[in-house]
This record gives structure tokens, sequence and C-alpha cells, in this order.
């Protein structure tokens, strides 16, 4: 009796842990699977910010170039460079066209490693062009710096926040950097709870949900990119470790 009353309680606290993405339906996969990104899907972000955000807002050193990513293996490769004290990357968007409202969103990926590096999964507010950033809203899903090994940050930007990130959490994940990991959120109209490996790791339920405080109830664009250096990545930057690879097998939204 004592033995499968400890069953029960175990796996009711399984489900209550362990992310809804059951229940809920797939609706839209990138699964990297063509020769090149599909243009219907994705955007490119090229140059360094200039002159409107210089450094991308944040100072970092990298040149986006549509020549530093290739789809191989059923997987895409965003790969850093360095060369003649020029870094170079890519940062892709589906800004305009795939954007979404809650539901639960996943990609699995392989991080790159170094000091400097800085590889991120995160979406934006599709109003940005309307309301301005941060009061549009930033999700942080994956975050990584190779300054902190072992680490990873989710987060959030609003304007309650300033675009700071107190609403944060950093999770120290002894071999996050070995292999391919999933890295997820669960979003309702309520709240905003991030998973590592169906972990979770961190939820935001603000009980004031104005405008600056929940941007949250509006749909949001995908961005994936690998910085270099930069207000968080940096200051310094190991020149030594490129090139370096930041690999994405999928990403999925269920709803």
């Amino acid at each position: 009796m004592k033995r499968s009353l400890f069953f029960i309680t175990c796996c009711l606290l399984s489900l209550c842990a362990f992310p809804q993405k059951a229940a809920k339906k797939l609706v839209w996969e990138e699964d990297f699977s063509g020769d090149t990104l599909d243009t219907k899907v994705w955007n490119f972000e090229l140059g360094n910010g200039c002159p409107d955000i210089c450094g991308w807002g944040n100072n970092e050193r990298q040149i986006y170039t549509k020549n530093n990513h290739e789809l191989k293996d059923g997987m895409l490769y965003i790969t850093a460079k360095h060369k003649d004290s020029s870094y170079t990357s890519t940062r892709i968007t589906t800004a305009g066209k795939k954007e979404f409202m809650y539901g639960y969103i996943e990609a699995r990926a392989k991080l790159p490693i170094g000091e400097g590096i800085w590889p991120a999964f995160w979406m934006l507010g599709s109003n940005i062009g309307e309301k301005g950033w941060p009061l549009c809203g930033e999700i942080d899903i994956l975050e990584y710096i190779g300054k902190e090994p072992h680490m990873v940050f989710t987060s959030l930007h609003t304007q309650d926040s300033h675009g700071e990130t107190i609403n944060t959490k950093k999770t120290k994940f002894e071999a996050i950097e070995e292999g391919f990991h999933t890295y997820a959120m669960d979003w309702t109209k309520d709240k905003i709870a991030f998973y590592v490996d169906d972990v979770l790791v961190y939820t935001f339920n603000p009980e004031n949900k104005t405008e600056v405080v929940w941007p949250y109830n509006q749909p949001f664009y995908f961005l994936v990119n690998m910085a270099i250096g930069g207000n968080f990545g940096g200051p310094e930057v190991d020149d030594t470790i490129f090139p370096q690879a930041y690999i994405l097998d999928y990403i999925r939204v269920y709803q």
C-alpha cells in the first residue's frame, strides 16, 4: 500500500513538473531538411546594425552575413568566424512570416564554446515597428555565453524593467556543452515557463498584466543568431576558438 501511494505521488509530481507538450498539437516545425533556408519563412538580418542600432544595441563585434550558415544533414549550422580582426556570423528571423501567440515552443540545439561566444534562440513582439523595444516585449528561450560555462540563461525583457533582465534565471547544467539539448517554453495567457531538457527552470507569472509588465498577449516571431562579444557576451573574446558552430536540429511549435 505504501509503495503504491509512493508510486502515485511520484507520477503526479512528474506530471506537474513535465511540460504540457503532449496535450498540444504540433502546428509548425522547421526541421532544416532542405539545401537552403526557406525564404518564405526566414529573413536575414545583415551587417553590424548601423546606422540604426550599431553593434545591434549591445556593442556586439560581429558582422552578420548570408555566408556563415549552411544546412547539412537536416540541421542548421551557424558558424562564427574570425579573420583580419573581423568577426562574422549569421542572424535570421521569421518576422512577418511565421509569428505565434501562446503554445509550447521548443528547439533542439548544440552549443558552441569559448570566451566571447553568445548564441541565442529568442522571440520579439511583432509590433516592434509600432511600439519599439522593449515595449514590444522580448522572450529569450536560450542564451549562452562562453565566458560562463555550464550556464543557461532564460530571460524576459519588458518596458516595466526598462529592458533590463530582472525577469531572468541562470541555471547550471554541467554537461550542457556536450551534444544536443532541448530549450523550450510553455507560454499561456497567464504565464511563461521555461524548460531545459524538460526540466522546469523558471516561471514568469506576474499578477499585474498591464502592457508594460506583460506584452505577451500578441504574436511574436523567432530569431536565431550567434553574436560575438558585446555587453553580455564580452568584453573579452578569445580569437583562438574560431571557427565555432551553433547547430539547430529543429524548432517546433505546439498549440
